[in-house]
């Protein structure tokens, strides 16, 4: 790993896609995510997930 990958330690796995609803919902603005009802954990809608994801990007 290079020293630059070591700041950069971010978790890529993500809950799996659902294929119709029930949707679980944001955890954080309560709209329907990709992701089924059942899945337990943190799940993002599409806006939240982008802007988590800029949130905590490497900056270089």
């Amino acid at each position: 790993m290079s020293e630059d990958a070591a700041y950069c330690l971010t978790d890529p796995t993500r809950p799996p896609r659902a294929d119709g609803p029930p949707y679980a919902e944001c955890v954080l603005c309560r709209e329907p995510t990709e992701y089924p009802e059942s899945y337990r954990g943190i799940t993002l809608c599409p806006v939240c997930e982008w802007q988590e994801a800029q949130r905590t990007a490497c900056s270089g």
